[in-house]
């Protein structure tokens, strides 16, 4: 094997314990029905602790679909959606979710549990165990509002729905910036008022009182795990960098929808601490690190590890991107754990595909200025065109506002066929030998 072969990239070790939480995790949801819980399915925005305080178990629509693709298990769902009528065009984490829809509609019908029995792995797209009513609270996509009404038909609209309305942040009025303006104090408002609905239809659902003393200490432990996370991500600044975007995503889901616990905080305090230690030992995310990266677009689910290696490869460092550095409990000074509600709704609006072309190109220049960007490379994600409509206008700007050199890739996040591995290969090469010259000429 030449050198050029082996695998360079340094993935954090504590990544393995993640990993087994969000097992657990899935474990439970699955065997909800026999622990006597309700199961609410949801899309979009953490509002998950708001389901742990009130005493459910909670399916993420996005989350399930992302760990099919991830063990390469998407398949049966997919086909499942296909025959249903839903075309592959079709946002790939709603399609293969809305598959799971009938796979569970299918598996109540033949025997009344809604939960395929734990005999082969490759069932695991039926294994939801069916819902007692669906809360939306998407932003930024309209296939995302649409997707809870959608899997509403699946089920015969026999369930209850909620819908959370998450205004667009247009960003165009003369005071409008991030986290500022009048057009954001009216819009976190009006989505906080939604909240307080959603708590009272809870109630209506569970027959029981909303605990507000326990999303106060769930919020609590979310905005420690979130601020860990942040002071992890900060410590990439340095070059090379500790850890990379990769490593970012595998730890996704435990920011995005794992239980509010200590055990939570405990984690991205050993992420911290395994970030840290490699900084002082000089220990490197990748190998021989020449080109540091920002990556742009939701993950490749189907080929994390396969891009992990691939970039590494070419001694290339993603180091940030959009999808992990601005979403998901990113800015954790917005929550009052003594009043969490507006907060929570806060975070809810800055989705990174709800903002208006202003905050983006302001976020994008603020990340490749902090982390000493190189490049960025944007993935065209076939399915989700909420995420791809802005990248040209992004590209633009990268160029213009920064002299920095980007380029594209078309791919997926639940669907391996739209990608080609040979396609980014030849044009991530291409990019790096424009950084080459660039720096030859001492540009």
């Amino acid at each position: 094997m030449t050198d050029l072969m082996q695998d360079r990239s340094n993935r954090l070790k504590i990544t393995k314990t993640g990993g087994q939480m969000v097992t657990d995790y899935w474990d439970d949801v699955f065997t909800a029905r026999e622990q006597g819980k309700k199961v609410v399915w949801y899309n979009g925005s953490a509002v998950n602790p708001i389901f742990q305080a009130a005493g459910l178990a909670w399916c993420h629509g996005e989350a399930f679909s992302a760990r099919l693709a991830a063990q390469h298990l998407e398949k049966p769902a997919q086909l499942a959606g296909e025959e249903y009528g839903y075309v592959n065009e079709l946002c790939s984490y709603a399609r293969t979710h809305l598959g799971c829809a009938v796979l569970t509609q299918q598996a109540r019908e033949a025997d009344n549990s809604g939960v395929v029995g734990l005999v082969d792995q490759q069932e695991l797209a039926s294994r939801l165990p069916m819902p007692d009513f669906f809360v939306n609270a998407y932003a930024g996509c309209s296939t995302g509002q649409q997707w809870d009404e959608i899997s509403y038909r699946v089920f015969d609209k026999k369930i209850p729905i909620f819908n959370v309305s998450l205004p667009f942040l247009w960003g165009n009025k003369p005071d409008a910036g991030y986290l500022r303006g009048q057009e954001w104090e009216e819009t976190s408002r009006y989505v906080a008022d939604q909240l307080y609905e959603l708590v009272e239809f809870l109630e209506a659902q569970t027959g029981r009182p909303f605990d507000w003393d326990a999303l106060r200490q769930n919020m609590a432990y979310i905005r420690r795990a979130s601020e860990l996370r942040r002071e992890a991500m900060e410590l990439c600044k340095a070059a090379p960098t500790p850890a990379t975007y990769w490593d970012w995503v595998a730890s996704i889901a435990h920011i995005n929808f794992l239980p509010a616990s200590q055990e939570l905080v405990d984690y991205f305090a050993g992420v911290k601490a395994e970030v840290a230690q490699r900084l002082e030992d000089g220990v490197p995310g990748v190998k021989n690190e020449r080109y540091r990266l920002y990556f742009d677009g939701i993950m490749n689910w189907n080929k994390l590890g396969w891009l992990s290696r691939k970039f590494a490869e070419f001694d290339a460092a993603v180091v940030c991107g959009r999808y992990t550095h601005n979403a998901f409990w990113q800015e954790p000074h917005l929550i009052d754990t003594e009043d969490p509600i507006l907060g929570m709704a806060q975070h809810y609006l800055i989705c990174p595909i709800n903002y208006g072309m202003g905050t983006l190109k302001y976020l994008m220049k603020r990340d490749c200025e902090d982390y000493g960007i190189d490049g960025v490379v944007f993935h065209a994600s076939r399915t989700c065109r909420a995420f791809t409509n802005s990248q040209h206008l992004l590209a633009r700007s990268a160029k213009s506002e920064l002299g920095i050199p980007s380029t594209f890739f078309e791919g997926d996040v639940a669907d391996a066929s739209f990608y080609k591995d040979e396609i980014l290969e030849s044009r991530l090469s291409a990019m790096l030998e424009g950084i080459d010259i660039r720096r030859a000429r001492g540009l």
